[in-house]
C-alpha cells in the first residue's frame, strides 16, 4: 500500500512541528511502510497513485480554506482514503462543531458565535458570560491566529478591528478562563481511539497562549483516571474512527471543560512518551 504523508509547505516556519513530522515519517518508513511526504496544496501531486493519505500537518489549511475544501472533495472523488476521514475533517475544520459536542451533553467552554457580516454588540458578551475579559477567535483557525483578548477597558479601541475581521469570516466568543494562566491547558492524545499520553501546557509569563510556538511550556503528565474517562467520551462520540485525536481543555473549579477537539493537524507531542511513535504506528496499521 502506497501512503501519502500529508504536510504543508512549511519553509522552516515552525521548526518544532517540522521536527516531529520528520521523525514520525522516518519511524514509519523504518517500520517498512511505503509512505512519502507530500504537500496537500501542491497542484502537481498525482493523488491517484496513493491508496491512503495520512493527514499529518496541513498547518496552513485555515489560510487556504476554500482550496482545502476543494482538496477534500477531490480525494473523495478519487476514492483516496484519508485518515482522519474526510467527513470528520470537514466537521472539525470549523469550530461550530462545538455546538454538536455541547448538544451531546459533553462539557465545553461556554461559546457564542458571531457570524460573518453581523454587527454584534460586543459589550453585551461581558454580561452574557459574567466576565471582564473575553477571548475572540475565528471559527476557522489554528495556532492562535487572530485570537484576540478583549477587556472592558480595551473594548472601544479594539472593536473596529474586530468588526473589520467579521466582514471576512465568522468568530467565536468565549469568556477568558483564568485557569489557563494559573493551571494550564490539558491535552490528551489518542491513537485509533485508544488513549496514549497526556501533556499539560502552560503559558509564558504575561501571555495567555499556551502553544509552544508562542513561548508556552510542555509538561508530560499522568492524567487522572476520571479525566481520561471523560476524554474517552469525546473520542467515542466524535473521533472513534480516527487515526489520531487530541482532546484539549482546562479544569475550571475542578471540572474539565473542552476547549477544542483537534482532529486535523494537532501537534502530537510524541517525544513526551516512550511509546508515542509506536502507538501511532500500531493505530495506523489497524486502519490501513
Amino acid at each position: 500500500m502506497r501512503i501519502a504523508y500529508v504536510c504543508y509547505n512549511s519553509e522552516g516556519k515552525y521548526p518544532i512541528i517540522e521536527e516531529e513530522n520528520t521523525l514520525l515519517l522516518k519511524y514509519l518508513q523504518q517500520k517498512g511502510l511505503d509512505i512519502h511526504k507530500v504537500i496537500w496544496s501542491d497542484p502537481a501531486v498525482d493523488w491517484q497513485q496513493y491508496d491512503l493519505a495520512v493527514l499529518k500537518a496541513p498547518w496552513d489549511y485555515f489560510d487556504k480554506f476554500p482550496q482545502f475544501k476543494q482538496w477534500l472533495h477531490k480525494l473523495e472523488q478519487l476514492q483516496v482514503k484519508l485518515l482522519n476521514p474526510v467527513p470528520v475533517v470537514r466537521w472539525n475544520s470549523d469550530k461550530h462543531y462545538l455546538h454538536d459536542i455541547e448538544e451531546a451533553g459533553l462539557p465545553i467552554i461556554p461559546s457564542v458565535f458571531i457570524e460573518k457580516g453581523e454587527e454584534p454588540n460586543l459589550a453585551a458578551y461581558f454580561e452574557t458570560f459574567n466576565t471582564d475579559t473575553l477571548i475572540i477567535k475565528p471559527a476557522v483557525s489554528g495556532g492562535a491566529k487572530n485570537t484576540i483578548l478583549l477587556t472592558r477597558d480595551t473594548l472601544e479601541a479594539i472593536s473596529p478591528g474586530i468588526r473589520k475581521l467579521l466582514e471576512e469570516e465568522s468568530f467565536l466568543v468565549q469568556p477568558f478562563i483564568r485557569e489557563i494562566q494559573t493551571e494550564g491547558e490539558w491535552s490528551l492524545l489518542f491513537f485509533g481511539g485508544q488513549y496514549s499520553h497526556t501533556i499539560l501546557k502552560t503559558a509564558a509569563t504575561g501571555d495567555f497562549r499556551v502553544q509552544h510556538i508562542h513561548g508556552g511550556s510542555v509538561h508530560p503528565m499522568e492524567a487522572p483516571e476520571a479525566l481520561r474517562e471523560l476524554a474517552q467520551q469525546y473520542i467515542n462520540k466524535f473521533a472513534n474512527d480516527c487515526l489520531y485525536a487530541r482532546v484539549d481543555g482546562v479544569m475550571i473549579e475542578g471540572r474539565f471543560a473542552l476547549m477544542e477537539l483537534e482532529l486535523i493537524e494537532p501537534y502530537l507531542y510524541l517525544f513526551t512518551h516512550q511509546q508515542g511513535y509506536e502507538n501511532y504506528y500500531k493505530a495506523l496499521v489497524e486502519l490501513m
